[in-house]
């Protein structure tokens, strides 16, 4: 199995955290929230969704700019199990493309 893929359009909550590492590769870190109705069995149902969103390499450091609280996008990438500092897992969207959406 090496399918992996996911595209979520959804509103930055806040302006990205950006780092670079010790071996000088940027990366971004934002939350991405989702909200809309959807089908499911011939029902609407109401969705919502907060997924932690990370951006590596010198395209991200660019994206970052315009990334700003309220910004619509969408983000195709690949999903992550990450453990938070408690040990806590979450799943993170590593994202290969961010389009902003006007």
């Amino acid at each position: 199995m090496t399918e992996n893929c996911l595209t979520l359009v959804g509103s930055v909550v806040k302006a990205p955290d950006v780092s670079i590492s010790p071996a000088g590769i940027a990366h971004i870190k934002f939350s991405l929230e989702h909200r809309s109705m959807q089908m499911e069995d011939g029902l609407n149902r109401q969705v919502f969704v907060r997924m932690q969103v990370v951006a590596t390499g010198q395209w991200s450091q660019k994206i970052s700019r315009e990334l700003i609280a309220g910004s619509n996008v969408r983000v195709n990438g690949f999903i992550n199990r990450h453990e938070t500092r408690n040990g806590n897992p979450i799943l993170v969207l590593h994202a290969s493309q961010i389009e902003m959406i006007k």
